[in-house]
């Protein structure tokens, strides 16, 4: 789950990282009062969770609140594109009105997991202000990395070892370390899949301060943190992902116009690998689980007819847990129900796969079916298809 970049400020502050002194807001009145209590210049920020904003116009410094209130007033309602939202953009319904600072220098501080180790990583920049993407393709060598051993977390000598790879003057070498563990303890503490502090600014007086922030928690991990479910701005979310959401569904939506409907992340990562193998492109990722059920499926299916550019699905089911009758009464229920309109492939293996099948036949509804995934993928990739030509 996705946090706004204020959200992030205020939990890591709580652990110890110093943060510019800032307000959000949601009307330009907000704005403007914010901006008189910070006093002086501010920095008007567009809150989206998306990257990228100051080249879109989403970050802009006012030299007074009345310049603030102005700015805020083209920006709230405003539709902001930048390289991670795609050409739809996002529209920005809140603000974070906040001081501005001195910078001297800009560096990079960021946490993940390295799943090829199975620890988390603590990674560390002089190129700050960039894309760190960017940075790893053209200039590896400025990424500095400390592994975080489970149980001790990330340790002082640790720290100062990025801090003086990363250039940071002796006499700010502290404070960053403080930084970077109080970081390491804010990322553990809330169960999070991905910090980041970009820039990481050094200012003229020599304090460290998060310029920017970023925050990715474990989705999985969410049912030990209710205040932190709280955060969640569905706004920001694609509308089918949030509807998936309601009913326990895997379901992320992509560009193609074959949905897949698939138990297991396994076995649907490879039906998505397989359709674009026979030359079509999956619409969406879903996974309904192993133990899904007749209105699990019926909603499954709602959710894939909602995507107005599927031409076709493909239920691509091994039967378990989910037994292949189970499945098959659950389509053939929706399909009746929902009044389907576009072909629908089935290729089932598993548990009582011969009597899954029968239902399909007998159901007196336009099922194909298939043996194997490759057949499957030909087979819904030819009917999407001609979908599109008709």
């Amino acid at each position: 789950m996705k946090i706004h970049e204020y959200q992030a400020k205020q939990i890591l502050a709580k652990y110890g990282v110093p943060v510019p002194r800032g307000e959000v807001a949601f009307t330009v009145e907000e704005a403007e009062a914010a901006a008189q209590k910070l006093g002086g210049s501010v920095v008007v920020k567009a809150q989206i969770h998306a990257g990228g904003r100051g080249k879109g116009g989403g970050v802009k410094v006012a030299k007074d609140a009345a310049e603030a209130a102005q700015i805020a007033s083209r920006m709230l309602g405003m539709t902001l594109v930048t390289h991670q939202t795609g050409p739809e953009g996002r529209v920005v319904r809140r603000l974070l009105i906040e001081e501005t600072l001195p910078i001297d220098r800009e560096l990079y501080l960021g946490i993940t997991l390295d799943r090829s180790q199975g620890k988390l990583v603590f990674m560390a920049s002089p190129a700050g202000g960039m894309d760190i993407e960017e940075v790893a393709a053209k200039t590896p060598e400025l990424i500095f990395k400390e592994t975080i051993e489970p149980g001790f977390g990330l340790m002082a000598w640790q720290a100062r070892k990025l801090a003086f790879s990363m250039g940071i003057p002796s006499a700010s070498v502290n404070a960053a370390v403080q930084m970077m563990t109080a970081l390491a303890r804010a990322y553990e503490a809330i169960d999070a899949s991905l910090a980041e502090i970009n820039p990481l600014i050094l200012t003229k007086d020599g304090r460290v301060v998060a310029l920017d922030a970023k925050i990715n928690l474990d989705d999985n991990a969410l049912f030990r943190h209710p205040d932190l479910l709280e955060l969640r701005d569905t706004n920001e979310e694609d509308p089918l992902e949030v509807e998936a959401s309601k009913f326990g569904l895997n379901y992320i939506k992509l560009d193609g116009n074959v949905a897949c409907m698939v138990n297991g992340a396994g076995l649907a990562m490879a039906t998505m690998d397989i359709i674009k193998y026979a030359g079509g492109s999956p619409a969406n990722f879903l996974d309904v689980g192993g133990g899904a059920n007749a209105e699990q499926i019926r909603n499954a299916l709602r959710i894939l007819l909602m995507d107005s550019s599927v031409r076709a699905i493909l239920i691509n089911i091994f039967g378990g847990i989910l037994r292949c009758d189970t499945l098959a009464n659950g389509v053939v229920a929706a399909a009746r129900e929902l009044n389907i309109q576009v072909p629908i492939v089935v290729r089932m293996e598993g548990t009582n796969v011969e009597l899954g099948r029968k239902i399909l036949a007998e159901s007196g509804l336009s099922f194909t079916t298939a043996d194997g995934m490759k057949d499957a993928a030909e087979k819904v990739v030819a009917l999407a298809n001609k979908g599109v030509a008709a």
